[in-house]
């Protein structure tokens, strides 16, 4: 029975990100359809675990408490990540990125301006990067674990995080740059999945994920405005 509810609940919550990605940034861009779908799909994504949950589950909210040297295990991993990210961009970046393409699609988007590339970089570390370990982390790996075990809940629940990513990183980048920057963002996946699973909290792994991400900003920024 619990692996059936399960199930269920993962079918209903992942295919929500990649058909946001496909419907608002690939088939219909710029589209009501378009942005229509990709609203409905983020505010699924983020009502959906919290209702499942409440309502089905009967959970009730508790604060948790952090495994000791988490917050050093994120802290020390994101800074690791951070350079080698910057790194591999400093070493690859021109070989492999098209920056007028790059730019071009920023300015499509309305992140050729300093202060809003700025204002998106802060709202990505600070908040979406605390949305996606609540999604992925504390709700698809639990329901995976219950599906698959420990290890399978850890790979499957990385692998169903990447695929939007993959899917949104196909509008900005070559195939070559959107499949290695995905095999990054499972790999990322993959160890923040295993920090929920071991630190008992979001936390230590969305520390690790923030510095990730404010190196990724980082770096694209030196892409449009250096």
């Amino acid at each position: 029975m619990m692996k059936s509810k399960a199930i269920a609940s993962l079918l209903l919550l992942i295919p929500a990100p990649s058909v946001g990605v496909l419907f608002g940034m690939i088939l219909f861009p710029d589209t009501p359809i378009g942005k229509g779908l990709f609203l409905f799909t983020k505010i699924w994504l983020l009502a959906m675990p919290a209702l499942w949950f409440f309502l089905v589950e009967k959970g009730l909210p508790t604060p948790g408490k952090t495994g000791r040297g988490g917050y050093a295990v994120g802290l020390t991993s994101g800074l690791l990540i951070s350079v080698f990210v910057v790194g591999a961009a400093l070493l690859l970046g021109k070989s492999l990125i098209d920056g007028d393409f790059f730019k071009e699609m920023m300015h499509e988007v309305g992140l050729d301006s300093k202060k809003r590339y700025i204002g998106a970089a802060v709202y990505w570390v600070v908040v979406n990067s605390v949305l996606e370990e609540y999604v992925w982390r504390w709700f698809v790996v639990r329901q995976f674990e219950q599906v698959l075990g420990r290890i399978g809940g850890i790979v499957a629940s990385a692998f169903c995080f990447t695929l939007h990513h993959y899917l949104a990183m196909q509008v900005y980048f070559s195939t070559t740059v959107a499949a290695l920057c995905a095999l990054f963002v499972f790999l990322g996946g993959v160890w923040w999945s295993w920090m929920y699973v071991r630190y008992k909290t979001i936390w230590p792994g969305w520390l690790s994920h923030a510095l990730v991400d404010l190196a990724v900003f980082g770096t694209g920024y030196g892409l449009i405005f250096g």
